[in-house]
Formats: C-alpha cells, sequence, structure tokens
C-alpha cells in the first residue's frame, strides 16, 4: 500500500507540473482532496467552500468530500 500510495502520489506531481489537473468532471474526490492544494489556491478552495454553503447550507450534499 505503502509504494501504491508513493507512486499516486508521484503520477498527481507529474500531472500538475505538465499543466493537467487532477480533478475532473466529478469534483475532487476523498482520496486526492489532499493534494487540491498543490493545484488551487488557498482563495478558490474557499469561494469553493462558501460557494457549497449558500447551494447546501446543511450539508446533505456529500457530507465530507472534497470541498
Amino acid at each position: 500500500m505503502e509504494r501504491l500510495e508513493r507512486a499516486v502520489e508521484s503520477s498527481v506531481r507529474i500531472a500538475l507540473e505538465l499543466g493537467g489537473t487532477i480533478t475532473g468532471e466529478h469534483g475532487i474526490g476523498l482520496i486526492k482532496k489532499d493534494w487540491l492544494p498543490w493545484e488551487q489556491s488557498a482563495e478558490v478552495i474557499q469561494l469553493q467552500r462558501s460557494i457549497k454553503a449558500l447551494l447546501d447550507p446543511l450539508n446533505i450534499l456529500n457530507p465530507g468530500k472534497g470541498i
């Protein structure tokens, strides 16, 4: 598992270095959420959290996932 985790982290770093993204059409998942700050600034992440709070004030849509 440790080798797998290192390999996934390495692939994320390479994707970002090449101008890619770690998000997709379904957003960021549980596995990749720790790497989101590598791609997006704290301000962008906070903006996304603010939008989610407006649209989902009870946090019932995908609680604990991504943003």
